[in-house]
């Protein structure tokens, strides 16, 4: 049996080496219908860069990306989709098609990203984008469209993402967005247009979080107060269109090319505009401020009974019955929002749409949720632990009145009170009149050096009304107390009289 491995590995080796390029050097057509020149990998089928004029007449049928992209294409046919049941995503941008035509996409109901950027395409029929209903994001940028028709997206009814600027388009109709649904869809760009006329009313009416991906940058738009006053209102909200873009939002100031200025830079043009004209223009939002880990419900207040009710949270996910995809958000069977436990990431602005026969036209609700940490309660204390710790700090403070000297300071030095260890002869003074005196009657006489004397006078007994005794010394330092002793009694002890000091 061990004569079989070699034999094995010499049927590969002739294997391998019977296949031969063809003359153009590239490797002959795979046996899945890879067309010629293109890349295959798994369901990934890349021809772009080729200099194509049409479309490859055959595509592996497991295709789910196909990008036909920087090539010359000029028209598709009919039907051209019809073998690739599995596709998800379509690149044709960088071609020359300038018209679509009916039928086109008829075969794409998977297709969920559509790429149209930078072609020639001069408008938009009522039936060029039938079939696509599960179309999400739409690329028409960098065309050279004029005109859509009035249902040019009707049947695009999952579309999120819509991309129409650098094209001609000199109007647009925000009331039913060309047969768009506004309830799907969170981005709208508009901008480097020809856009010179909007209805500020249909503006204002749109859903806040379309208001949050409406980019009209770069356009001719009129400097109407009430155009100014709504983009302000806008841009202190901090929607993220006008706010990146503010730089570019200009407007015409006389109607002419020429007197384009910034809506946000120039300021003054506009300082005669009334505020009343702005008042209702736009529906107020409700605040509501949520504590972490608490719960929070949301209602979708309408003007009559909805048939249908969705909501849009702030980080743009559609929410429909049960709710969000991560569990945290519910929504219950009265169409009411429920969040059982609040986090951070549910800070924003969440919006009600709601839809019905009754409805004279879709209606939305905005609530702007704030989301803040519970504060810590106080800690309680114990009563008996607040009742001995004041008894400890009244204890000690009487023992401090007792036993600390006071001190005060006299020129640089501190006098300050000493108990004496023996009597002195100052203390055995008792001087009871009021009578003027150089020398303590017991006192041994002292010359003082300056041929003065301090004299302290001090008062009768009953006359102290709490004083202090004076006593009377000669050669008295007043910056070295200790040859000064007070006599204590029972009336008060302090280091300086209310009389004072007297120098004779």
């Amino acid at each position: 049996m061990t004569w079989l491995v070699p034999l094995g590995a010499l049927l590969c080796m002739l294997r391998v080496g019977s296949g031969t390029p063809d003359s153009e050097g590239f490797p002959p057509r795979m046996p899945h219908n890879c067309p010629y020149k293109c890349v295959c990998a798994a369901d990934l089928l890349s021809c772009t860069g080729l200099g194509l004029q049409d479309v490859p007449a055959a595509f592996p049928a497991a295709t789910a990306d196909l990008d036909l992209s920087h090539n010359a294409l000029q028209r598709l046919r009919p039907g051209w989709l019809a073998p690739l049941l599995q596709l998800r995503t379509l690149h044709l941008g960088h071609n020359e098609l300038d018209a679509l035509g009916r039928g086109v996409f008829a075969n794409a109901s998977g297709l969920r990203l559509l790429d149209l950027s930078s072609n020639m395409l001069r408008s938009l029929g009522r039936h060029d984008l039938d079939g696509l209903g599960a179309l999400e994001k739409l690329l028409l940028f960098n065309n050279r469209l004029v005109h859509l028709d009035e249902h040019a997206f009707h049947g695009l009814r999952a579309l999120n993402h819509l991309y129409l600027g650098c094209n001609e388009l000199a109007s647009f109709s925000f009331d039913h967005l060309h047969g768009l649904s506004a309830t799907h869809l969170l981005t709208l760009d508009l901008s480097s247009n020809r856009l010179g006329h909007i209805s500020i009313t249909e503006l204002a009416a749109l859903p806040a979080f379309l208001k949050n991906g409406l980019y009209l940058h770069n356009n001719p738009l009129p400097c109407d107060c009430r155009l100014y006053q709504l983009l302000q209102h806008w841009h202190q909200r901090g929607l993220r269109a006008v706010r990146d873009f503010a730089r570019e939002y200009t407007c015409l100031a006389f109607k002419v090319p020429a007197s384009r200025v910034r809506f946000f830079q120039h300021s003054r043009i506009f300082e005669n505009c009334s505020s009343a004209s702005a008042l209702g223009l736009e529906r107020p939002e409700e605040h509501l401020h949520a504590l972490v880990g608490r719960s929070l419900r949301l209602y979708c207040n309408t003007s009559v009974p909805a048939m249908r009710i969705a909501w849009v949270s702030p980080q743009q996910e559609l929410l429909r019955a049960p709710g969000s995809r991560d569990g945290s958000i519910a929504v219950l069977a009265d169409g009411s929002l429920a969040i059982g436990n609040v986090q951070e990431q549910h800070a924003g602005l969440f919006v009600c749409l709601a839809t019905g026969p009754l409805l004279h036209h879709n209606q939305t609700h905005e609530y702007n949720v704030s989301v803040h940490f519970p504060r810590p309660e106080p800690e309680t204390f114990n009563t008996s632990f607040t009742t001995l710790l004041g008894c400890a700090v009244g204890l000690v403070l009487v023992l401090l009145y007792l036993f600390a000297p006071p001190c005060r300071c006299c020129h640089r030095a501190c006098c300050c009170r000493h108990w004496p260890g023996t009597p002195s002869p100052l203390h055995e003074l008792s001087a009871q009149s009021s009578v003027l005196s150089t020398t303590p009657p017991d006192a041994p006489s002292r010359k003082a050096s300056v041929h003065k004397h301090v004299v302290f006078l001090e008062p009768g007994r009953r006359d102290l009304n709490g004083r202090v005794q004076l006593a009377v010394a000669e050669d008295f330092d007043l910056c070295n107390p200790r040859g000064l002793q007070l006599k204590a009694s029972s009336e008060s002890a302090s280091c300086i009289g209310s009389q004072g000091f007297i120098t004779t």
